[in-house]
């Protein structure tokens, strides 16, 4: 690994003291995750990171980021700060200003992780590319990330979140992307805006970060497109819009799914283009046209970014693919669709469509496994029953659920759908496999919160994991 920072310069940065010298090749917040090697930093969240630094050094961090030295750790092992996680902002920010990379910012209710993972791909074969790891995209995870960042990186792409109103504005300032983007706006962690115009005014906020010159990129397809836009006008120096609308300037004409790809037909400036994903889903459609804008907002080659892309595959928990064999002879099986790291309602009928699409193998039926979707505020009981009147659970033959949420959908769907319902995910892990059979296709979908990740465990254990089929 190449020098991330020396101990002079991280102190430079961060307005610390370090007593001795050291390099770090790396910036850790976990010592779980920690390789030798990297700066460890003692942040504070459910422990004080304090409490860890020994270990820390003891697993090869070359040095630790404090607020004070713990007892038995050699002060000259430290980087002793006013505060940790101010002085992790100034590390970040410090990266930031001695890179010439073209920096793409990503928010949106729906979709950031997999529109990053999408423009990493993309953007591989032009240039040194560095990127959010999992979903760092907090007041936290943003800082981490460009504390991360190797100075001779060519493009970087930023993940910004939030879960309450003035959170993505300080992050994109700190993160000043040439090119920022908005996946979509839909109703998640409504309970803290009360409206759906409160997330689109959060959201396009991430524009207050732009660089002079930035480009703007905005989905056209949503309700609260003016309020995107407006802000994105005030912002930027150009304001890019995609989806299926008239209109747009990437414009999704049709979507062709099938098990395993999607084929994408667009309307661009220069006539009409074809693209496609290895993988079936409308929504991963919608996400790789505005990741295409962005591509050639940052100045690459959306051609060659469109041939990288058609190779990507979605994450652990984003809708990743794979068979469960049950029997020795492999001619027993399951296929999961592991889409259990969060949901609203959007994302809801996205993963619905994608399992629709999917021809089950002889004998076999598409499931769903259903959980809470979280922080939707009032209506939330509505929104879980309306799922049963989307037109893709016409193809969907048996939805299990769990949680008092999903309790709503369960009663609102056909009896002849209707599978098991128990109050957490855990109780359901025991009801569900005596309910499956041979070729069937699972989906497991919920919020984070909801623990339906439990599910996806219980099903992995049920046999032998072959990898991503998808």
């Amino acid at each position: 690994m190449s020098r991330l920072w020396t101990s002079e310069e991280a102190a430079r940065a961060t307005g610390g003291t370090a007593t001795g010298a050291w390099e770090a090749t790396g910036v850790s917040i976990d010592t779980r995750t920690l390789a030798p090697g990297d700066l460890f930093v003692a942040l504070a969240a459910a422990r004080d990171g304090h409490e860890f630094v020994a270990q820390a050094l003891e697993a090869g961090a070359c040095a630790a980021m404090v607020s004070h030295v713990p007892d038995g750790v050699d002060p000259a092992k430290c980087l002793l700060v006013d505060a940790v996680l101010p002085a992790l902002e100034r590390l970040g920010q410090a990266a930031r200003a001695r890179t010439e990379a073209r920096v793409i910012a990503i928010t949106g209710s729906v979709g950031k992780t997999t529109a990053k993972e999408m423009l990493k791909q993309a953007l591989s074969g032009q240039g040194k590319v560095h990127a959010a790891v999992a979903s760092y995209n907090n007041h936290w995870g943003v800082p981490l990330t460009l504390a991360r960042m190797p100075a001779d990186t060519d493009f970087a792409v930023i993940e910004i979140g939030m879960s309450n109103p003035g959170e993505i504005a300080p992050l994109a300032r700190m993160a000043r992307p040439h090119v920022a983007m908005i996946t979509t706006i839909a109703p998640a962690h409504l309970e803290a805006f009360g409206v759906i115009e409160g997330i689109a005014a959060e959201k396009a906020s991430i524009f207050e970060g732009l660089e002079p010159g930035g480009v703007a990129i905005v989905p056209l397809d949503v309700e609260t497109s003016g309020i995107l836009i407006d802000t994105a006008r005030t912002h930027a120096a150009e304001v890019v819009t995609f989806g299926e609308a008239e209109g747009a300037d990437l414009r999704l004409t049709d979507v062709i799914l099938s098990d395993e790809s999607t084929v994408m037909r667009l309307a661009t400036a220069e006539g009409a283009r074809l693209a496609k994903l290895s993988v079936s889903g409308r929504h991963y459609a919608s996400n790789a046209v505005g990741v295409l804008c962005a591509v050639a907002a940052a100045g690459a080659d959306p051609t060659q970014a469109a041939m990288m892309l058609s190779h990507w595959q979605p994450v652990e928990g984003r809708g990743q693919r794979e068979r469960i064999v049950l029997s020795q002879t492999d001619d027993i099986a399951i296929e999961l669709i592991d889409d259990a790291f969060n949901a609203n309602p959007a994302s809801l009928a996205a993963g619905l469509e994608v399992l629709a699409a999917i021809t089950p193998a002889r004998g076999g039926r598409r499931i769903a496994v259903l959980g809470d979707m979280l922080e939707l505020g009032e209506g939330a009981e509505a929104m879980h029953a309306d799922v049963a009147e989307l037109p893709s659970m016409e193809a969907v033959d048996v939805v299990h659920t769990c949680g008092p949420l999903m309790e709503h959908l369960h009663t609102a769907l056909p009896g002849a759908k209707r599978g098991a319902h128990e109050a957490t995910a855990r109780e359901l892990c025991h009801a569900l496999p005596r309910r499956l059979r041979p070729g069937d296709v699972v989906l497991v979908k919920g919020s984070k919160g909801s623990k339906v990740s439990v599910v996806v465990d219980a099903l992995r254990k049920l046999g032998q994991s072959l990898g991503d089929q998808g």
